[in-house]
């Protein structure tokens, strides 16, 4: 694939990183076939570079994926999620410019999570933080996470979401794989949480990413928007929910093109879209093709590239990254 070197280089917020131990103990604790997918990714930051290099990427942020890092155990999701947030910060130190991390929390142990806020914002410096759509079906908008989002709220932290199954699993995936459509809907089904709860509201400082085009939130906005407005209580002004959609970010892992995309511009800005490539869990030929999609179409008015947009709004979401 050739890329203009006058190219601006994307910022991938969507980026995965595994390590050997965090997949042995994620199969210890069940997770052999991870959300029903045929098996694990294997990963270097070596071989990441060079597709990075490949496809035009500056920066990837990396995180961890579903399944996460509580696997039941408070205290071995804390020792967990310290081990993956310090592999990734020594990632991050050993490429300079190539990688950032979005630190994971050992939720719903809020004690736990907001210990490993501090460690992650002040010692090892990551980027923002990573949560699941639920925990064991814990979703984000419950009453007792609430001051894991005051705090990040307090630090203007970036927060990725990132969806995993449901607990319902078993019978709404209908034996196939969760990240085809019961990831879609979590991810909905998470942010309306957060809606309904009045979180977004409350924390106007987050700089909130959404992936994969924001899932089926582009279709269910005015759905979810009506309901919001017909349970407020008499006389209490109804929030606006797609005004509140409006101030997230969106990033266009997946199959962006040709529906997903303009279904989402329907419903947000272009100021709001960010580049994600979903990598390690999507193959290297994946992130190309996908790569390539996105440079061969038209960007929006007023934008030179797809490329451009979503490197401009990232830096603007992602400090760091412009320096």
């Amino acid at each position: 694939m050739y890329v203009s070197p006058k190219a601006p280089g994307y910022i991938d917020v969507h980026a995965h990183f595994v390590t050997d131990s965090y997949v042995r103990q994620a199969r210890e604790a069940g997770h052999e076939l991870p959300d029903g997918v045929p098996a694990w990714p294997s990963w270097s930051a070596k071989a990441h570079v060079e597709l990075m290099d490949r496809c035009g990427i500056a920066t990837s942020m990396l995180s961890i994926s579903s399944p996460g890092v509580h696997f039941g155990d408070d205290a071995a999701a804390r020792r967990l999620a310290r081990e993956v947030n310090e592999a990734g910060a020594d990632t991050v130190r050993e490429h300079p410019g190539r990688f950032g991390l979005f630190a994971s929390l050992p939720l719903p142990d809020v004690d736990g999570a907001l210990e490993e806020i501090a460690y992650a914002c002040d010692i090892l410096h990551a980027d923002g933080v990573v949560l699941e759509t639920n925990t064991h079906g814990t979703y984000l908008g419950a009453p007792g996470l609430e001051p894991v989002w005051a705090e990040l709220n307090r630090r203007g932290a970036v927060v990725f979401l990132h969806p995993t199954s449901p607990v319902c699993w078993e019978r709404s995936a209908l034996g196939r794989p969760r990240p085809m459509v019961e990831f879609v809907f979590d991810t909905a089904r998470t942010v309306t949480d957060l809606l309904m709860a009045g979180t977004l509201d409350r924390h106007r400082d987050l700089e909130v990413i959404v992936p994969h085009c924001g899932g089926a939130l582009p279709v269910l906005a005015d759905r979810v928007n009506g309901f919001m407005k017909m349970f407020m209580p008499p006389d209490t002004e109804a929030p606006d929910a797609v005004e509140q959609l409006g101030r997230l970010y969106y990033d266009l892992a997946g199959p962006a093109l040709p529906r997903q995309l303009p279904a989402l511009l329907g419903l947000v800005g272009t100021d709001r879209l960010l580049y994600g490539s979903d990598h390690c869990w999507t193959p290297a030929a994946g992130v190309e093709a996908h790569v390539a999609g996105l440079d061969s179409v038209p960007a929006p008015e007023g934008a030179t590239s797809w490329r451009a947009l979503t490197t401009a709004n990232a830096r603007r979401c992602l400090p760091r990254t412009a320096l």
